[in-house]
């Protein structure tokens, strides 16, 4: 133990008259407010660091007992503490694991409401709460373990927010320049802090792999080219790995294993920022955002509210196990006490409880207002909206978020399943939550390559029209409403691939998962990728007998990618797709902090075909509001206009009824308008060339706008040259297998 002394927060030891302090270690004019949420503690104590080498911990420790409860809340106003003091909690209670409470001061805690933290977690015996060996075994109903803990875990640090105390970071105001993009015109981006620039060779090297990176303007013109208009971030909350990653020698790259819902990840911040401390960390963070809104990109956080990083019963004791284990996480009601899984990882945040709402609802508003942050994709979202009956649609979370002031107008996320009874539940958000469509994502694979890899082995294939509902917005998902319709195909976050699965280039060279490095033998990861190699496992070498499977390949890639960009709804493309990046067939890469997962910068020249042809896709869809409409198409048509929806088939025929239901048929002919603004998308996902009568109900003279069997837009020029770009209605096209045309009127 170290040196420890105590005192009063004030000379009567009880809380001055005043409004009630906030959750969390808040700076005042003469010190510090708390407000630590721990219904059944019998106590709690603030614990004041500093260094101390003369201590067997290393620090010297001031406790300050806080009064209370007072419905569940311990508070003081202690005078004297500044900006930068380190601190953390200890609770005194009951050691009852068969009732759900698990206190042990020995551990030192982390305030679930830091704004700062400082140091990592060792992941030693001492961070455990209850007795376990070197090997970290032990009975996690057993005795507590009496090991002091504040030398192993990370400790709050006290910030100054308020105005005119912010420092180097005052001037800069994030929320201030939101670009508020439409949903009509998002392209969203979804990338890794360090993933995305620490391979940029243009970056200065201090800058590679940090928040300050994404300010810069090598980064902000990257993605301007591309066309996004928001940078979804993978977690950037505070994250702590798993202790079988430590032992493996692995970490948690992705980040999904949140300690601290208030604190930036200090080690994206740059080596400078770390040195100076957390509001360092955050104006670094701030400063990167408010660049980015100034090049008119909004940036997203990935949060993960569903779960912590102190995993099941056995796991750590960090943070809100010690404070009320059995508020803070979903428990089976049993005696003994177990913990409810609907995560995957251990544990799962009580949404039932309002205190849970709270410190979610809480956190997405100091991001909101104090990093201007532009929306959020909430991991595992059915988590947070389980009730005691499952699932709500109406649960108070939604409700919360969807009427909270500092909420308003920003743009909400979510992932629409969680691993628990019922987890299933994509299309049943309410507005104004957008949602992750893995629909759109099973049907794109499987009719560009999962199909195709079934004909070319004589099986059957699946018919158009399941692609044509994913082209066409999923109004069958997102078209259940009250009233029905409201959410428009603007609801559906439209994507192939994400941080979890293949990426686009390995999707068309691996039939199978490839996660070796990840030390599970394989067994981690989906088996349900729906990819296709073109009959090589794997990279295949310009040399190599295979080579001509690699054209097919690229060709796949831009099927994909088109279908994506040109479909209704909001496209979602992941970091690296628009330059092939592989992961050498690792579809589960969250353990791999290394080149595996890392984007490659190092272009080869079909890399820069594919560069440039995301490019101009992005740059159709911008040019045609056909691309864009926010409503789900009618099939009905406005005075002197075309209908804003048309199938037709190859001879250029409407579709009937019996044409959907055609199993051999796999080309098809979309028909799009707005106003005037017309777009013809045709696709072809047969092994054969197919002729196609090129379709309109009106005399209409259309342009090829690209064709995926260019490997690069200037493709046009030859296109031109051999046959035109111009062609009338009812004209006869030539098209290639596996191919996907867009014309324009």
């Amino acid at each position: 133990m170290g040196a420890v002394t105590s005192a009063d927060p004030t000379p009567a030891g009880r809380t001055p008259a005043g409004p009630p302090p906030r959750l969390g270690v808040h700076a005042t004019d003469d010190g510090v407010e708390v407000g630590v949420l721990a219904p059944h503690a019998d106590a709690v104590d603030l614990c004041l660091l500093d260094p101390d080498p003369g201590s067997p911990t290393g620090w010297a420790e001031r406790r300050v007992r806080l009064d209370g409860p007072d419905l569940g809340v311990f508070t003081a106003r202690v005078p004297g503490v500044r900006a930068g003091q380190r601190y953390g909690l200890r609770a005194h209670g009951p050691w009852d694991p068969g009732a759900g409470l698990r206190y042990n001061p020995a551990k030192l805690l982390v305030d679930p409401y830091a704004r700062g933290l400082v140091g990592e977690v060792d992941h030693g015996p001492a961070t455990y709460g209850h007795v376990v060996d070197d090997a970290l075994r032990g009975d996690p109903s057993g005795d507590p373990d009496p090991r002091d803990s504040v030398a192993h875990v990370p400790h709050g640090v006290v910030l100054d927010r308020r105005p005119g105390r912010r420092g180097a970071g005052e001037a800069v105001d994030p929320a201030a320049n939101r670009p508020h993009t439409p949903w009509t015109d998002t392209v969203v981006y979804e990338a890794h802090v360090k993933g995305l620039t620490v391979r940029h060779p243009d970056l200065p090297p201090h800058l590679r792999g940090t928040y300050a990176a994404l300010g810069h303007p090598v980064v902000v013109d990257h993605l301007r080219s591309l066309g996004v208009t928001a940078l979804e971030l993978l977690p950037v909350h505070a994250f702590s790995s798993e202790p079988h990653l430590v032992d493996k020698g692995l970490t948690n790259y992705w980040g999904y294993s949140t300690l601290g819902f208030f604190a930036p990840h200090a080690p994206y911040a740059t080596a400078a920022a770390r040195a100076a401390g957390p509001a360092a960390v955050l104006d670094e963070l701030r400063t990167a955002v408010h660049a980015l809104h100034e090049a008119g990109i909004e940036v997203l956080l990935d949060v993960v509210y569903n779960h912590t990083c102190e995993g099941g019963l056995a796991g750590q004791h960090l943070s809100w196990r010690g404070l009320d284990s059995a508020v803070y996480y979903l428990h089976d009601g049993a005696h003994p006490a177990a913990l409810a899984d609907v995560t995957g990882t251990g544990n799962t945040l009580d949404f039932r409880r309002p205190e849970v709402v709270r410190l979610a609802l809480d956190s997405l508003r100091y991001w909101a207002e104090e990093v201007g942050v532009d929306g959020f994709r909430f991991d595992l979202a059915v988590t947070l909206a389980r009730g005691h009956g499952g699932f709500d649609p109406d649960h108070p979370f939604l409700v919360a978020a969807a009427a909270d002031p500092a909420l308003h107008g920003l743009k909400l996320v979510a992932e629409p399943w969680d691993v628990g009874p019922g987890g299933w539940r994509t299309g049943q958000f309410p507005p104004p939550f957008a949602e992750w469509n893995d629909r759109f994502r099973n049907s794109v694979r499987s009719f560009w390559l999962a199909d195709p890899a079934r004909a070319a082995h004589g099986l059957p294939e699946h018919r158009v029209r399941d692609l044509a509902t994913r082209l066409s917005g999923s109004v069958d998902l997102f078209g259940r409403s009250d009233p029905p319709l409201t959410r428009g195909s603007r609801a559906s976050v439209n994507y192939v691939t994400a941080h979890d699965g293949f990426t686009l280039a390995d999707l068309v060279a691996y039939d199978h998962k490839h996660n070796e490095a990840n030390g599970e033998q394989n067994r981690d990861g989906s088996d349900d990728n729906r990819s296709w190699n073109h009959g090589v496992e794997g990279h295949v070498a310009a040399d190599s007998v295979a080579a001509d499977i690699v054209p097919l390949r690229r060709r796949s890639i831009r099927n994909l990618l088109a279908t994506l960009l040109l479909a209704a709804g909001t496209p979602m493309i992941t970091a690296g797709d628009e330059l092939g990046r592989t992961q050498r067939g690792n579809n589960n890469a969250y353990c791999q902090d290394s080149p595996l997962s890392w984007v490659s910068w190092d272009l080869a020249p079909w890399r820069r075909d594919l560069l440039a042809t995301a490019r101009h896709l992005t740059a159709l869809r911008r040019a045609h509001p056909a691309l864009r409409s926010p409503r789900f198409f009618t099939g009905r048509a406005g005075p002197g206009e075309r209908p804003d929806l048309t199938w037709f088939d190859p001879a250029g025929s409407a579709f009937t009824h019996e044409r959907w239901h055609d199993a051999d048929l796999r080309t098809l002919q979309m028909l799009r308008s707005v106003g005037d603004d017309a777009v013809l998308l045709v696709v072809n996902g047969s092994l054969d060339p197919v002729d196609v009568v090129l379709a309109d109900d009106r005399p209409t003279t259309w342009r090829l706008a690209w064709d995926s069997t260019w490997e690069h837009p200037d493709d046009a020029v030859t296109a031109e040259l051999n046959g035109g770009l111009h062609h009338d209605a009812g004209t006869r096209a030539a098209l290639e297998p596996l191919s996907l045309r867009v014309y324009t009127a």
